[in-house]
This record gives structure tokens, C-alpha cells and sequence, in this order.
């Protein structure tokens, strides 16, 4: 589903893809985030993302110009998940309502898993 945003000029629609990919930009940016995760639903396996395939660990719904989003992280280990997530939800949330002008109703983290960073 796509955003939209109408103004005095007309019409100005944003996929979905597109706020995913920002927002994952966003997310792996922040302190702690190791990558984002894939689940395999058939396995029960969770595998850490490339930077091209940001948008298979976020989930986004748009309705009437509001944004869910649902993020499934790996953490690095030894770092406190709340304060990860605290600011995770934060710098998402200021970051996607400036590029898109939409509200985000609500953020989601999902933390598959722990990683020991080199």
C-alpha cells in the first residue's frame, strides 16, 4: 500500500518500499543494531541481512497517511535491548515523519537474536 499526501499541487504518493528501505537505513545506523533478521517460518532459523536486502527484516503499513512498522533486528551482545530499542524507536520515528510528512502511529521491534561484534 502506498502513503499519500495531498496539497494544493495535487497528489504524492509514497511505497511502502520506499519508507522500508529508509527506515532500515535508519535502524542499522543506530547503536547496537547489528543488522536486520530474516525469519525462515519453515525452519525457525533467523538470518542476518545484507545492507541490499534491508527490507525483508521491516514490515510496513500505511493507512490514511499514518505508518506502522515493524522491525525484526539482530542486537549485539552486552548492550542493554531496552536502551537499543528506546533509541531505535526514537530515530525512526523523527527520521520517517521528516521524509515522508506522514505521522507513525507505531513502531514494533522484534529482536531474533545476539551477535558478538568484532
Amino acid at each position: 500500500m502506498k502513503g499519500r499526501i495531498n496539497n494544493k499541487l495535487g497528489e504524492i504518493r509514497i511505497s511502502s518500499e520506499v519508507i522500508a528501505l529508509y527506515a532500515g537505513m535508519t535502524a542499522v545506523e543506530c547503536f547496537g543494531i547489528v543488522g536486520m533478521a530474516a525469519v525462515s517460518m519453515k525452519d525457525g532459523l533467523v538470518k542476518l541481512l545484507k545492507r541490499e536486502s534491508l527490507t525483508k527484516g521491516i514490515h510496513v503499513k500505511v493507512e490514511d497517511s499514518h505508518i506502522s512498522l515493524e522491525f525484526h533486528v539482530i542486537v549485539a551482545y552486552g548492550v542493554s535491548i531496552c536502551a537499543v530499542a528506546d533509541n531505535l524507536m526514537a530515530n525512526v520515528k523523527y527520521k520517517v515523519e521528516e521524509f515522508t510528512g506522514m505521522d507513525v502511529d507505531s513502531i514494533n521491534i522484534y529482536v531474533e537474536g545476539v551477535r558478538v561484534i568484532d
